[in-house]
């Protein structure tokens, strides 16, 4: 199943959190919390301007990104856990 998200919108693939600490304490799953930190899967076209031009997002397909906490909608598609956000919910792009 293929998934495209409209406007200016993405869809992003949280990213595993790590399980122990740096002392080497291993945190259980309920206690985790969840990442903030996500793989781009797809994005919209772009939002529309005033004058109605389509303005490509900065972000791409790939891109490895973080976000709020709070940001997104948790969506289930293909048996996958997945996030719709609109692309003003990312804080930047991770580089390197």
């Amino acid at each position: 199943m293929s998934f495209r998200p409209l406007h200016d919108r993405v869809v992003v693939r949280r990213v595993d959190s790590e399980s122990k600490t740096a002392g080497g304490i291993i945190i259980p799953d309920t206690a985790k919390e969840k990442p903030s930190e996500g793989v781009i899967v797809s994005v919209g076209a772009g939002a529309r301007d005033e004058s109605g031009k389509i303005v490509p997002l900065d972000v791409k397909a790939g891109d490895r990104v973080l976000f709020g906490k709070w940001s997104g909608t948790e969506v289930k598609v293909g048996g996958e856990d997945l996030l719709i956000m609109k692309e003003s919910d990312i804080m930047g792009v991770i580089e390197g």
